[in-house]
């Protein structure tokens, strides 16, 4: 096709020359080698937030923002306005995942880690209910900025006594502390503070208490209670620190004593090893006591508010005003008293025999199984026995009429039983009884045996019966069957089952 033909260039026309196409490759192998290392987009427009700070420190530009440590940023421009205080205003750039920035936002300069070096800006976003900054806007105030404080702040705080004294402490660790092997003494106890610092851990953990959010804030508020009391008296505790700057000198004056001594507090440590050892084992339960004793500690407040009156009371009863007047009327009680627990000696034996009594004996019968041949009904307790007696004896009183209550009962001769198991076994001499010793205390004796034996039908022997008797009892039956009070027993039953 002609739109695809090549079209023939003029003799005349030559191309570009090789010195303009290295040119223009060494400007776009620049500008694509300054993208690359300092990773700016021409085309993105990042969002700028600006602050006032009280100080800025060291803070540079490209210094970097993070926000919950992560990096959300950097730092664009840092212009001071205010060279006595070092005021300044900072220009910072943040990227999309930063937003968004709200009204109350705090920001901070923090010092980074000594491999960092510098300093950073951390951003607090602000509450989810504050408006939304929006890009460019007004700079946060400085009431809602921080500055770190700077070492030199801390040494002008400082009096100069202190100081000196500081320049003593730096010189004595520095000279006479890391000379003479001591900095290779250092060196060689480095790995010993691993299982240090892990103990001083768990020793911090438990500092926290059981409650971290009021247990911390009830120590801080006792040491300033603390504080407080140390600083009333101000002469006391300036002889307290020169007392202890004479005994540290008089400490750093026996070099050689305190070099011999720490050969013996090696040896000591190695002795008491196996004793920390103990005590760390026993540390767990106490943590535990410790755990279940607080309800009681937290109690004791209102325990000692309520002992206090009686406590008052009591003091002033013992005065020697009313001591003496008590005394009078306890030497005239006291007699009395002595006679009375003297009686109660034979009571209170009663007691206790009355007690083992129903737990040796009563409760142990009261819980004990009922064993029986009938199926479905062995093993019940005799407790649960005894109620059931209760409820058909009331069941039977209630079966009453005008001439008052009666019973029905069935009599079955042996002779009429089939061969089956009669229980329980009646005794072989019905007229001796259980052997009764009233001089035998209760809780020595044995409970009742509950075994009541069983044995077939045909064992017992069958009755025999008078003609003549069973004559008459048939007689009187029918007589009373055909008498007007068996009828009104029937009407009676009959409109009762209705």
């Amino acid at each position: 096709m002609a739109i695809f033909a090549r079209r023939r260039r003029h003799p005349s026309k030559k191309g570009m020359s090789p010195f303009l196409a290295g040119l223009i490759a060494i400007a776009l192998i620049a500008v694509g080698s300054w993208f690359g290392f300092t990773k700016a987009n021409p085309f993105a427009s990042p969002y700028e937030l600006t602050a006032v700070f009280e100080n800025a420190s060291s803070l540079k530009p490209k210094s970097p923002v993070r926000i919950a440590g992560v990096e959300a940023g950097t730092v664009k421009k840092v212009e001071t306005f205010d060279t006595k205080t070092g005021a300044a205003r900072v220009t910072m750039e943040l990227e999309d995942t930063a937003l968004p920035i709200h009204e109350d936002a705090e920001l901070k300069i923090r010092p980074r880690i000594l491999l960092e070096g510098n300093f950073f800006v951390d951003i607090e976003p602000g509450s989810p209910n504050a408006p939304i900054r929006g890009d460019g806007g007004a700079p946060i105030p400085m009431a809602q900025t921080a500055a770190p404080v700077q070492l030199g702040d801390v040494l002008n705080v400082l009096k100069a006594d202190v100081r000196g004294d500081l320049r003593t402490l730096l010189a004595e660790y520095s000279l006479k502390g890391l000379e003479g092997g001591g900095a290779e003494s250092f060196n060689d106890a480095i790995p010993f503070f691993e299982p240090a610092y892990s103990s001083s851990s768990i020793a911090n953990d438990a500092l926290l208490g059981v409650d971290p959010d009021a247990d911390l804030q009830r120590v801080l508020r006792g040491q300033q209670g603390t504080a407080e009391a140390l600083t009333v008296d101000t002469p006391s505790l300036k002889g307290l620190v020169t007392n202890l700057n004479t005994t540290a000198r008089a400490l750093a004056a026996e070099d050689d004593s305190l070099r011999a001594a720490i050969p013996a507090l090696r040896d000591t440590l190695r002795t008491g090893s196996p004793a920390l050892a103990s005590l760390s084992s026993a540390l767990p339960p106490l943590r535990a006591f410790a755990v279940e004793a607080l309800p009681g500690v937290r109690s004791s407040d209102e325990t000692i508010d309520a002992a206090l009156p009686f406590i008052a009371q009591t003091r002033a009863l013992v005065r020697p005003g009313e001591l003496q007047g008590a005394a009078a009327v306890l030497r005239r009680r006291i007699p009395s008293l002595v006679r009375l627990n003297r009686r109660l000696i034979p009571f209170l034996a009663e007691g206790r025999a009355l007690a083992s009594c129903t737990n040796e004996v009563l409760v142990p019968y009261f819980e004990s199984p009922i064993p029986s041949g009938e199926q479905d009904n062995s093993g019940q307790l005799v407790r649960e026995q005894v109620q059931r007696a209760f409820v058909g004896l009331s069941g039977e009183s209630r079966t009453s009429d005008a001439n008052g209550p009666w019973f029905r009962t069935q009599a079955v001769p042996p002779n009429k039983l089939s061969l089956g198991e009669v229980e329980p076994v009646p005794p072989t001499d019905v007229s001796t009884p259980p052997a009764h010793r009233p001089d035998v205390p209760c809780e020595t004796q044995e409970p009742p045996n509950l075994d009541a034996p069983e044995a077939n039908s045909s064992a017992f022997p069958t009755p025999a019966f008078d003609t003549g008797e069973t004559r008459a009892v048939q007689s009187g039956v029918r007589r009373y069957m055909r008498s007007d009070r068996y009828e009104r027993v029937q009407r009676q039953a009959a409109k009762a089952a209705r």
